[in-house]
């Protein structure tokens, strides 16, 4: 199975003290040992770093840090990036479905998801990523 992962999910399987860490640990782990491929998009690897390193945790994850922790947890991954014409085009859809604010983040995983011939999309927001797909539902999305 082609599994693609939200920030979200790789962000709690990274912190211990994140409440929904052991089932994101869990489900990174299906991807790790080879049960599942193991799917990110291009924006995920700085969203990653922008959130590791403004987390509110003592002590603070320093920029070297965060990018030990994202080499080393994304290092088998596939990596989808959308083209400039994606880009406008996706931007065209939210304009068209009304979508508006930190919504298009979402849209740009789900795009990218969708490129990369994902089967699902684990997230710890699945309404979001629902709302994106609109009644289209081009994709599986789950919690893990």
């Amino acid at each position: 199975m082609r599994v693609f992962f939200d920030t979200s999910v790789l962000i709690a399987a990274f912190i211990q003290s994140h409440p929904a860490h052991e089932a994101s640990l869990k489900r990174l782990n299906t991807v790790r040992d080879g049960r599942d491929e193991f799917l990110i998009g291009g924006h995920t690897l700085a969203e990653l770093y922008a959130v590791l390193t403004r987390l509110p945790v003592s002590p603070r994850i320093n920029p070297a840090l965060a990018h030990r922790l994202i080499e080393e947890n994304t290092r088998d991954a596939g990596i989808s990036v959308l083209s400039a014409r994606e880009y406008k085009g996706l931007l065209i859809r939210m304009v068209k479905e009304e979508l508006a604010g930190g919504v298009v983040y979402d849209a740009i995983l789900l795009q990218s998801a969708l490129k990369a011939k994902a089967d699902v999309l684990i997230t710890l927001n699945p309404a979001d990523f629902n709302r994106v797909q609109g009644g289209k539902k081009e994709l599986q999305i789950e919690q893990p």
